[in-house]
């Protein structure tokens, strides 16, 4: 079965064959840096990070090129390219520091926050202040192909010369509100008109020479500037939240192909929202729930691992919405930390297994799993169905005694390559694991000393008191060794 991906564009799901044989690109809005993360944005970049691996694992003869932006510039606090202000420039007058020094921050502590969620990082992460030049030749392109207007200093783009806008949100430029603020203007030709270019008012910081005068980008034309610059005129997938189908990504497809004549994009992935007692999770509504506060040390100063919180996220599907509750992820945590369990047990299993040693009917089964787990993962990313076939594995893994080389294998495929929820990171529980291992080994050897000089008592109650713990030692002609229960 190839893999199948939903295409809001078409609204059913499509065969994925990519556009050049042997290269997939791909692109994701990525986050306004003027604050932390929430649970919202866990969602949409696990969402992304997903596909970003699960390409590479099913394609790994093809180059995967990842681009994911940074917006530092030009978001305005109403999502509306005229009403407000904008957001990293309120924020910077908030911490009295300058905006490139908040973009600066926030920039840092998002991939920190990632690095945690064990989001692999984009092959590129551009910026939207450092590709000015860019933005400001596709909107000159934009002027002179008469898909664009200047007035007094901005430059808007023309939505009725587009007879397709709104095909991919199905909603119509005539669809969109209108502020009143909007409506007040008198240089737009159309209220449903969207800036391309803004002129800096008075105090404005973020600012930069244009053919139209000092000003700065509007929100949507960045991501279509930057996306064409490093992956071509048309590349293969584009993917966002929901609430960005319309009208960042509608408006991304009408500038990007108005200027080219070519397609802008052949697969439109979204994901749904993350809700907080059914209510979307956001900064503005205040609800949000602050990866660092739910993070444990040394990620944070709440008592999740980074993983708990991810595994999560995934036993939900991406398209659809995310009810997150603490009461939630402590049940998650429970199931995370079962099948972790099994993994351990089935790395000390291999690491006892003679190299030498095959069993035909182990190999059997590894493959077939890993099979389920392709055709699961083909029908457009489906992590609750994996995520459900991962607790069938590490029923096999524990049922075989010692014969674990296969099935480890599938473990670092599946669970650790694609869906990323094996520990990896320095301060993750890799780190714990080397600790305990490190204890459990002085107990071994407390023990057979024990042993050695016929203290049984002393050498039963360190065994009694591991068993009651949930460690089982096991004594072997080799020595000996200790698993979960």
């Amino acid at each position: 079965m190839p893999l199948q991906i939903y295409n809001t564009l078409s609204r059913k799901k499509e065969e994925f064959i990519p556009i050049h044989p042997g290269r997939v690109g791909m692109y994701f809005c990525g986050p306004t840096v003027y604050g932390d993360s929430h649970v919202g944005h866990a969602k949409a970049y696990i969402t992304a990070d997903i596909v970003n691996r699960y390409l590479r694992f099913r394609y790994p003869e093809s180059k995967v090129t990842y681009v994911q932006n940074i917006t530092d510039v030009g978001h305005m606090t109403d999502n509306d390219d005229v009403a407000g202000e904008d957001k990293i420039e309120m924020q910077s007058r908030k911490e009295k520091k300058h905006p490139m020094e908040v973009a600066e921050e926030y920039t840092r502590r998002y991939f920190e926050d990632m690095d945690a969620l064990n989001i692999l990082r984009p092959d590129i992460s551009p910026r939207a202040t450092g590709h000015i030049i860019e933005q400001i030749q596709l909107i000159k392109e934009l002027i002179a192909k008469g898909f664009a207007y200047a007035v007094d200093g901005n430059v808007y783009f023309d939505v009725a010369k587009d007879k397709e806008y709104g095909k991919l949100s199905g909603r119509k430029a005539e669809d969109q509100e209108a502020s009143g603020r909007v409506e007040e203007r008198t240089d737009k030709r159309s209220p449903q008109d969207f800036a391309l270019w803004k002129r800096a008012e008075k105090g404005h910081i973020l600012h930069w020479p244009s053919p139209w005068g000092e000003g700065f980008p509007g929100w949507h034309i960045e991501c279509s500037a930057m996306s064409m610059k490093y992956l071509g005129e048309t590349f293969d997938i584009h993917g966002a939240g929901l609430e960005n189908s319309f009208p960042h990504n509608e408006c991304e497809i009408a500038q990007s192909e108005c200027a080219t004549g070519h397609p802008f994009v052949k697969y439109w992935m979204h994901n749904n929202m993350v809700t907080t007692g059914g209510v979307k999770m956001g900064k503005s509504l205040g609800n949000s729930a602050y990866l660092r506060d739910l993070y444990a040390p040394p990620f944070g100063k709440g008592q999740y691992d980074p993983l708990a919180l991810r595994f999560t996220i995934l036993q939900s599907h991406y398209r659809g919405t995310t009810e997150f509750t603490e009461d939630a992820i402590g049940a998650a945590s429970t199931g995370y930390e079962k099948l972790l369990r099994a993994y351990e047990n089935c790395k000390l299993g291999a690491k006892e297994q003679a190299l030498n040693e095959d069993v035909p009917e182990d190999l059997h089964l590894a493959t077939e799993y890993e099979r389920q787990f392709t055709a699961a993962m083909d029908d457009d990313f489906n992590t609750s169905m994996a995520i459900a076939l991962l607790y069938e594995l590490a029923k096999w893994t524990n049922a075989f005694d010692r014969k674990q080389k296969h099935y480890l294998i599938v473990w670092e495929r599946c669970a650790g390559d694609v869906l990323g929820i094996l520990p990896t990171h320095p301060s993750h529980s890799s780190d714990q694991s080397h600790a305990m291992d490190s204890a459990m080994q002085l107990l071994i050897n407390q023990r057979k000393a024990a042993r050695d000089r016929r203290d049984f008592a002393t050498s039963d109650s360190i065994r009694n008191s591991l068993e009651e713990a949930g460690i089982i030692l096991e004594d072997t002609k080799e020595g000996t060794t200790w698993r979960l229960k």
